[in-house]
């Protein structure tokens, strides 16, 4: 089995999209806000947006199921306050699992929390409940940075975010540490606020005992870990001089990065430095890179393709990546996926 563990819902109804607008048009005039009843997506409507999407990309390159949350730059908690971002999650959160239950083989839920800038973490808890005891997600996105760029919050070894890994140590369940769009012009998006983030949180969680505190906490940093695996060197020296253990027992028993790196070299290097119990398959598909290399004449994010000629894997090496890592990793996935004799 192939397990895409990073997938996010790009493609949803352009009803969807109609109503945010109307939600952050209306921040200052709630009366004219949008309610959550105005929004009407049909199965159907759900069903073609996925058939012609990442679900036939899917069935092209092999890959077998999708861990699935809300498109990451739509997320936004920069936009208005916790009222407003709570309506947001909740709704995008019930399409993902409807996603899941019209596709329950290929596509299991992940969470995108109701964060805002400065407010109490502990408020995002009964939408991460729901979303793991009714929903049946697999796990969250936590967003180190709801200010949008700006980077309020304080680092993720700070007991200001003790509220939610409390919460995922109680439900195994992993967060993958995403960040959203920027509204600081400095940081393109994709390009750049993502990279950033990916390494910021990598190296907060270095300079902290983070994982002393909570031994069975588990992250995963995507992106192929920013700028990790390339400055990997730096990391290990970096810890050396702060007196921490070596990187292999100070991070990589919580620390897990995925295949969203878009060409051959990239991921030659994450499986070469990072060990490939720590690596987790994944495309990103259809996001922030939709175009065709022509290079090679092949999809950018078809990532497959890179963990298939990557030289140095074995086929051991493969299924963990493709497979054994995100079971171990997603235990509730892996329980799902043992309750239906996979």
């Amino acid at each position: 089995m192939i397990i895409d563990c990073h997938g996010h819902y790009t493609t949803a109804p352009k009803a969807l999209e109609e109503w945010r607008n109307k939600q952050i048009a209306n921040l200052n005039t709630p009366s004219l806000s949008p309610k959550v009843s105005d929004l009407k997506i049909s199965d159907d409507e759900l069903r073609e947006s996925i058939e012609v999407n990442q679900l036939a990309k899917m069935q092209e390159r092999g890959i077998d199921l999708t861990i699935f949350s809300p498109r990451a730059s739509f997320m936004a908690h920069h936009i208005g306050d916790f009222n407003t971002s709570a309506t947001w999650g909740s709704i995008c959160n019930e399409l993902c699992y409807r996603i899941s239950q019209l596709f329950p083989d290929q596509f299991v839920g992940a969470a995108m929390l109701p964060q805002s800038p400065g407010v109490d973490p502990k408020s995002s808890l009964p939408e991460m409940e729901k979303c793991i005891k009714e929903y049946g997600f697999a796990g969250i996105n936590l967003n180190p940075d709801p200010s949008g760029g700006h980077w309020q919050e304080p680092p993720l070894s700070d007991p200001y975010w003790f509220p939610i890994y409390e919460k995922m140590v109680e439900y195994q369940v992993p967060a993958m540490i995403h960040v959203s769009t920027s509204c600081n012009t400095c940081f393109h998006t994709t390009g750049a606020h993502y990279l950033n983030a990916d390494t910021t949180a990598f190296m907060q969680c270095l300079t902290s005992d983070l994982f002393k505190e909570f031994p069975d906490l588990k992250f995963l940093i995507p992106h192929g870990g920013g700028a990790v695996p390339y400055h990997w060197g730096r990391f290990r020296g970096l810890a050396q001089e702060l007196k921490k253990p070596l990187l292999s027992e100070h991070l990589l028993k919580n620390i897990y990065f995925d295949t969203c790196v878009y060409h051959q070299p990239g991921i030659d290097l994450l499986t070469k430095v990072i060990p490939v119990d720590n690596i987790l398959f994944a495309s990103e598909m259809i996001g922030a890179v939709r175009g065709i290399d022509p290079e090679t004449g092949f999809y950018f994010d078809d990532t497959k393709r890179y963990i298939e000629n990557s030289v140095q894997l074995s086929e051991s090496d493969r299924q963990k990546i493709y497979e054994g890592n995100a079971r171990g990793l997603f235990t509730r996935l892996d329980q799902q996926l043992n309750a239906r004799g996979l």
